[in-house]
């Protein structure tokens, strides 16, 4: 039977899929320690580094995080007609819990053959393995958001199977009032709006805000957003280049050389429920969903089946590839840096591509890669 496929899903999964990498190619120049990603502190050797990981991390990067989000939300939501809450949690977490399973198992014992931790670390990160993901798999942390959107979905599904346009649009003005919180808690007061130690979590914008305000953005867009190509291409544009200069220049104007700074502070408007990353991410969506074509290319849509294997065993091949080009000296690395991050990222991309394909040859390979 052909699958009925949505093209330009096939090319924001893909595209996504790579800037996950070039996110954490990146972070090899501005880490403070040897481990390569950056940690609770950041240091930049340089302008140049300065410049190319505000480029490729901030501007271009930020947005591969929340694509992934509007995609399942795209594609999920609602819940088909006559699927109870259990056949649709059943079915998407025998998708994902597997292989992320596999993966954390893989993380916490793999590195040892190559010496990238120690016997007593593995350990430590095998009996938190019930709480959270591997120390050595800091890009697992998205598999709990993804987790979280699952188990939402049934629930807020009937809603938006009756809102009105104009109910969805009033429910994002307040998800986007709620993106300004990471910022008025950093730079006005960490009691936000109902938030003090006695309830440290739950202030007045918490049942609005988070990736819960993407899906309902996927749904607008895919059931209620009429504009023309001309107009998505429009402002796509203008919004993907708002977002992105903003979050690029951000990180440009924190990121003083030779200055240690801690990683949140050089990173303060990253998270992706900022107004600046929603704005480029709206845009890049916007801009996915004007391609054309009939049918993908068949090398795009056989990566877009296995970018869900890709991101898991991307670190095992980025942490090996990124110190041969970071040659142990961050301002002085291989190859200029402007060069390294991205070809650090294009090998990445390339090794998982390769094992995934191979790997999925083997059956029983989706209980490994999805």
């Amino acid at each position: 039977m052909k699958e009925n496929r949505i093209v330009f899903i096939d090319y924001i999964r893909v595209i996504a899929c790579f800037l996950v990498m070039l996110v954490h190619a990146s972070e090899n120049f501005y880490a403070a320690d040897a481990s390569g990603l950056a940690g609770n502190v950041s240091m930049l050797a340089n302008e140049q580094n300065r410049l190319w990981v505000a480029m490729y991390d901030g501007a271009l990067g930020r947005t591969c995080v929340p694509l992934f989000l509007l995609v399942s939300a795209f594609l999920l939501v609602p819940v088909k007609a006559g699927m109870s809450m259990g056949d649709f949690y059943k079915r998407r977490f025998k998708r994902i819990l597997p292989p992320m399973i596999v993966f954390m198992l893989l993380y916490t014992f793999l590195p040892l053959l190559w010496g990238q931790m120690t016997w007593e670390q593995s350990l430590h990160d095998f009996k938190m393995l019930p709480y959270t993901f591997p120390s050595m798999a800091g890009h697992l942390w998205f598999m709990y958001p993804l987790i979280s959107l699952y188990l939402i979905i049934p629930v807020v599904s009937p809603w938006l199977e009756r809102a009105e346009a104009k109910d969805e649009r009033l429910f994002m003005c307040f998800f986007a009032i709620s993106t300004l919180v990471p910022w008025l808690t950093r730079f006005v007061s960490s009691d936000l709006w109902g938030t003090c130690f006695w309830n440290p979590y739950f202030g007045m914008f918490y049942y609005c805000s988070g990736y819960l305000g993407y899906l309902v953005m996927a749904h607008y867009i895919r059931y209620h957003l009429t504009w023309s190509r001309a107009t998505k291409l429009c402002v796509g544009t203008l919004c993907f280049l708002v977002g992105s200069a903003f979050t690029g220049w951000s990180f440009w104007v924190a990121g003083v050389p030779g200055k240690i700074i801690e990683t949140p502070m050089l990173e303060w408007s990253w998270e992706f429920c900022t107004p600046n990353v929603l704005c480029a991410t709206f845009g890049a969506f916007l801009l996915f969903s004007c391609i054309t074509q009939k049918q993908a290319p068949q090398w795009l849509t056989t990566l877009s089946k296995l970018s869900f294997g890709m991101y898991l065993m991307h670190l095992f091949f980025l942490s090996n590839i990124a110190p041969v080009f970071v040659a142990g000296d961050q301002a002085n690395p291989l190859i200029p840096v402007s060069l390294a991050i991205p070809c650090i990222a294009i090998l990445t991309f390339i090794c998982c591509a390769i094992t995934s394909k191979l790997i999925s040859l083997i059956p029983g390979s989706k209980w490994i890669i999805g």
